[in-house]
């Protein structure tokens, strides 16, 4: 018999609790509100299918061919051209996904035991992808509009002891749907600038706003000081794997080592349908009717919510944009423990401990409203609602 070793790192990993959620989900009747997948009735298969065609006509031998690991370049520039600060396309790097994006840039960054701040909650995925490079993830006190800056300077550290790097999400942010104001965002530029620190700056979500555009990006506020990051997963569609990284040219060329090392490049093929896609302001048209889409499936479930929670002392997040909101359950209630009574009840969504880096709180719980329909949200919510009555 054959003793595999592992190493360190590959100890510390785990699997995704939403992913392990969803295998219990997979069954008929189960009105699922754990996945963070977008609607594919969002997806357009028909720009898709016509620009697959333009793209093996033109040129399909380059775009079946090994390509360089910075990306397509006409790419590159609609991406500079798209984004709301002035930015040079040989600053942006196309990865695979946006996932794959947090996976260099805790390679090149965090080393065992590095100091890593992030937002108390945060985004499961990216506790996951920074885990094998063994770091210290400290979560930072955040409220409805994000990181507390005085707990942002109080976490930091100091000598070797100080933090590489904070990772926030500002809009519409994945788990609770929050979003940080204009005054939070300037504030934590400022601070971070004062004291240092690079922020990693997470959008996956930042188009989708219901009422108005939210403010502009840390990145655009400090350039030199924040690695942004965006992806096509939302307005597109998640198949493709497309994301990219606005760096600071000063470590673009370790993050395109790290990538080169990683896989090569991202798919030469989806690179260029991506392009051919969104050509002639194609998002322009496309993703407002995704706000629209997503806006009228969370108004329902906030007007569930109101209806099923009351007398119950449970409170959530009212977003205005993205896809997601958060609830907090009464205290000393455990929503892991809940979960089974709601899977009893033929629904479904994400415990919230999993998305805390230290002093999780077991009382609180995910909910995506972007792939259930008005009857399907009406009748999981009341569900919801019956598994903590019965919990009481």
């Amino acid at each position: 018999m054959t003793t595999w070793t592992l190493a360190e790192r590959a100890a510390k990993m785990n699997s995704s609790a939403i992913r392990e959620i969803l295998k219990l989900t997979d069954r008929p009747g189960i009105i699922s509100m754990a996945g963070g997948l977008p609607s594919p009735k969002a997806f357009p298969l028909d720009a898709f299918t016509e620009a697959c065609q333009a793209v093996m006509q033109r040129d399909g031998a380059a775009a079946l061919q090994y390509s360089t690991t910075e990306g397509f370049a006409p790419l590159r520039q609609a991406i500079a051209d798209f984004l709301p600060w002035n930015v040079d396309p040989e600053q942006i790097l196309i990865t695979t996904g946006s996932q794959q994006a947090l996976d260099l840039i805790g390679k090149v960054f965090l080393d065992k035991g590095s100091r890593l701040l992030v937002e108390k909650p945060t985004y499961l995925g990216a506790l996951q992808a920074f885990t094998p490079m063994e770091p210290v993830a400290v979560g930072v006190d955040s409220d409805d509009e994000g990181m507390l800056i005085e707990d942002f300077a109080k976490q930091i550290g100091s000598g070797a002891d100080k933090a590489r790097l904070a990772y926030v999400l500002p809009n519409f942010q994945n788990p609770t749907g929050r979003t940080m104001s204009d005054a939070r965002r300037q504030a934590l530029v400022e601070k971070a600038k004062e004291l240092d620190i690079p922020l990693i700056e997470d959008n996956p979500y930042g188009d989708l706003w219901y009422e108005q555009e939210p403010p502009l990006p840390l990145a655009a506020r400090n350039p030199e000081g924040v690695i942004y990051m965006g992806s096509f997963s939302k307005v597109l569609a998640p198949g493709l794997r497309i994301g990219f990284i606005v760096a600071p040219k000063s470590v673009y060329g370790k993050l395109t080592q790290a990538k080169q090392a990683a896989d090569l490049h991202t798919p030469s093929f989806n690179q260029r349908v991506v392009a051919e896609v969104i050509k002639d302001g194609f998002l322009d048209r496309h993703v407002p009717t995704i706000r629209a889409m997503y806006k009228a499936q969370r108004d329902v479930m906030l007007m569930a919510l109101e209806r099923e929670m009351a007398g119950l002392d449970v409170k959530w997040t009212r977003p205005v944009g993205g896809m997601f909101l958060w609830v907090k359950l009464p205290a000393g209630m455990d929503a892991q423990a809940l979960l089974a009574k709601a899977v009893e009840r033929n629904m479904a969504f994400v415990p919230g401990a999993p998305f805390y880096a230290g002093d999780a709180q077991n009382n609180t719980l995910r909910l995506s409203y972007v792939t259930v329909s008005a009857e399907q949200i009406n009748t999981g919510i009341k569900s919801l609602a019956d598994a903590i009555k019965a919990s009481l």
